[in-house]
C-alpha cells in the first residue's frame, strides 16, 4: 500500500512539473509562435475575409486575423455599457411596468422601431449633438447608424405609413458616443421611454399632457422632489432676435445656452462670444432674459416688455405659455412646474414649448454629493416628419422621453436592501434518497396551477442545503417530502422565514398552498 501510495505522489508531482514546464514554454514562445502562425496564414493563397480565431486553432487559419488580438483579449464590456445583474434586473423591472401602465393609463398603444436607421435619416437632425451618432461600417450598399434616439424614428415611421393622427409609446435602447459618467447614469448605451403624440389639436392641450405624464411618472416611482422646467423655442428666439443675435446663428447659439444647468453664465458666455463669434453686448443682452425664471407672474412681466413685445414670436411663445400653466393647473401638476429661460433644448427639430424634470436628488461620486440632474426631458417638433415626407407635408407633434438610466443610478444608490432575484414561490424539497419523480410531478402540478415552483438540480439533495437555498433566495414557502410522507399521501409545507410546519392532504395540495400564498 505504502509504495503504491509513493507512486501516486510522484506521478503527481512530475505531472504538476510538465504542465508548469509546458505553460512556461507556451507563455515564453508565445511571440515567436505567433509570429510564425501568422507568416505561415499570410504565405497560403485560401486567405478569404471569413477568417477567425476558431480556424486557427484547427489548422485551418483564413484571412488576415490578427492572432495577437485574441491572445491578448481583454474580457469587458465597452466604455460607457454595463451589464445588469439579477438584482439589478429586479430593480428595473418593476420601474418598467410602472412607467408602461402610466404610458397606457394616457391611451398610447406601443410600437418598435429598428435600433440602426439609414445615415442619412439621422444626419442633419441634432445640430451639435450630431458628433455623437455612433457610424456603423457600409453593410451591402447601405450606410447605416445606430438610433441616438426614439423620435427621429419615431418621425421617419409616421413619413413612411404616411401617418397623421396618432399616439405611441416606445421603450428601447438608443447610443451616443459620450463621455460617460456611469454613477450618474449616464452611458452610451441607454434605455429611453418615450410618449409621443402626432396630429393637429388644440393649442397646448397635448403639451400639458406630456408635462402630466412627467409627473405621474416621478410620482409613481415615488422620487424625491422634482421640478419640470419648461420654456418655448419661440420665446427664445425672440430673446435672440432682439438681442441682435443673427438669424442663422439662434440654434447655436441655442446649443450654448443649454449648457447653462451644467455651467455657469459666464463659461456659457465665453463659449458665445469667442466660439460663436457673438458679440459682448449681444450675449449681456441673451445674459438678462436666460436667467429669469418664475411662474404667471414672469410672464406676464415679459408680455409687458417693451423689448419683447417688438417681436411676434415671443408674444406668441409667451401667450402659449400662459395658456400651458393654465392647463397645467387643471391636471394638479402646477406645484412641480417653473418657467424657466434658461431651458434650450439643444436638438434643432424642436419648434415650439420644451420642458426638461430635474431631481434635486444627489449621489455619491468619488466621494463627493453630485446632483443627477436631468431625468426627463422633450417638447413640441412640428416641421420633422416634413423632412421625411416627399411632399414636405408636416405632420404637428409632441413628446416626452424618461431618462430612466438617471433614475436607476438614484434607486439603485439609495435601495436599502438588494431585493429578490426570483420570484419563486415555493420550493420542493426531499429529506431522503431516491424521491426525484415525486418531486418532480409536484413541482409540474405547482407549475400546471400557476405557482412559481422550483426544485434543486441534483437527484439526491442534502435536506439542509435545500433549505439554504430557500433561505437565501427568499422563497416563502418549501413542499418537504420524504417516504412516510408519501405512504401517508401528505406533504409538509414549511415557512422558509419562520420555520413553521404543517402536514397537509396530497390531494389538497394547490388549495391549501394558494391559500398560504394568499396571506403572505
Amino acid at each position: 500500500m505504502y509504495s503504491i501510495k509513493k507512486i501516486l505522489i510522484g506521478t503527481t508531482i512530475v505531472g504538476v512539473i510538465c504542465v508548469a514546464g509546458i505553460r512556461k514554454y507556451f507563455y515564453t514562445n508565445k511571440k515567436n509562435d505567433l509570429k510564425t502562425a501568422t507568416e505561415a496564414m499570410e504565405s497560403q493563397e485560401k486567405f478569404d475575409e471569413k477568417g477567425s480565431v476558431e480556424d486557427f486553432q484547427k489548422g485551418e487559419p483564413k484571412g488576415d486575423t490578427n492572432i495577437a488580438q485574441f491572445a491578448k483579449l481583454v474580457v469587458k464590456t465597452p466604455k460607457g455599457t454595463r451589464d445588469h445583474k439579477p438584482h439589478q434586473m429586479s430593480l428595473r423591472d418593476p420601474v418598467f411596468e410602472k412607467i408602461k401602465a402610466i404610458f397606457k393609463r394616457f391611451g398610447a398603444p406601443c410600437i418598435d422601431t429598428p435600433v440602426f436607421e439609414l445615415k442619412e435619416i439621422l444626419t442633419g437632425k441634432y445640430g451639435e449633438e450630431s458628433k455623437l451618432i455612433y457610424n456603423l461600417e457600409d453593410q451591402g450598399g447601405e450606410k447605416l447608424s445606430l438610433r441616438y434616439d426614439l423620435t427621429v424614428p419615431f418621425a421617419r415611421y409616421l413619413a413612411m405609413n404616411k401617418i397623421t393622427n396618432f399616439k405611441r409609446y416606445q421603450i428601447s435602447k438608443v447610443y451616443r458616443r459620450d463621455n460617460p459618467a456611469m454613477i450618474r447614469g449616464k452611458f452610451r448605451e441607454f434605455y429611453q421611454c418615450d410618449f409621443d403624440i402626432a396630429g393637429e389639436y388644440d393649442t397646448m392641450i397635448a403639451d400639458s399632457e406630456c408635462v402630466a405624464i412627467i409627473a405621474s411618472i416621478l410620482k409613481a416611482l415615488g422620487l424625491p422632489d422634482f421640478t419640470i422646467k419648461i420654456n418655448h423655442r419661440l420665446i427664445l428666439d425672440g430673446i435672440f432676435d432682439v438681442s441682435g443675435v443673427p438669424v442663422d446663428k439662434f440654434r447655436t447659439v441655442c446649443s450654448s445656452v443649454d449648457k447653462l444647468d451644467k455651467s455657469p453664465w459666464e463659461e456659457v458666455r465665453k463659449e458665445i462670444t469667442e466660439q460663436k463669434g457673438i458679440a459682448e453686448e449681444v450675449a449681456d443682452k441673451i445674459g438678462k432674459y436666460v436667467k429669469l425664471n418664475g411662474g404667471k407672474e414672469l410672464i406676464d412681466e415679459l408680455l409687458d416688455n417693451e423689448e419683447l413685445r417688438r417681436s411676434t414670436s415671443s408674444k406668441q411663445g409667451l401667450e402659449e405659455m400662459k395658456l400651458l400653466l393654465q392647463y397645467c393647473d387643471f391636471l394638479n401638476v402646477s406645484q412641480n412646474v417653473v418657467f424657466d429661460l434658461s431651458l434650450a433644448r439643444g436638438l434643432d427639430y424642436y419648434t415650439g414649448v420644451i420642458y426638461e424634470a430635474v431631481l434635486k436628488a444627489t449621489v455619491v461620486e468619488n466621494g463627493k454629493n453630485v446632483g443627477i440632474g436631468s431625468v426627463a426631458g422633450g417638447g413640441r417638433y412640428d416641421n420633422l416628419v416634413g423632412v421625411f415626407d416627399p411632399k414636405g407635408k408636416p405632420v404637428p407633434c409632441v413628446g416626452v422621453s424618461i431618462g430612466v438610466e438617471r433614475i436607476f443610478a438614484y434607486l439603485e444608490a439609495n435601495a436599502a436592501t438588494k431585493p429578490r432575484t426570483t420570484e419563486t414561490q415555493v420550493l420542493v424539497c426531499s429529506t431522503q434518497k431516491n424521491l426525484l419523480e415525486p418531486k418532480m410531478k409536484i413541482v409540474t402540478e405547482l407549475r400546471e396551477a400557476n405557482i412559481n415552483a422550483e426544485i434543486l438540480y441534483k437527484a439526491n439533495p442534502n435536506i439542509l442545503l435545500q433549505l439554504q437555498y430557500g433561505e437565501k433566495n427568499q422563497i416563502p414557502l418549501a413542499i418537504v417530502i420524504g417516504n412516510s410522507e408519501i405512504e401517508k399521501n401528505v406533504v409538509t409545507v414549511r415557512n422558509i422565514a419562520t420555520r413553521e410546519e404543517e402536514k397537509i392532504p396530497r390531494e389538497r395540495l394547490i388549495e391549501k398552498i394558494t391559500e398560504r400564498l394568499n396571506k403572505l
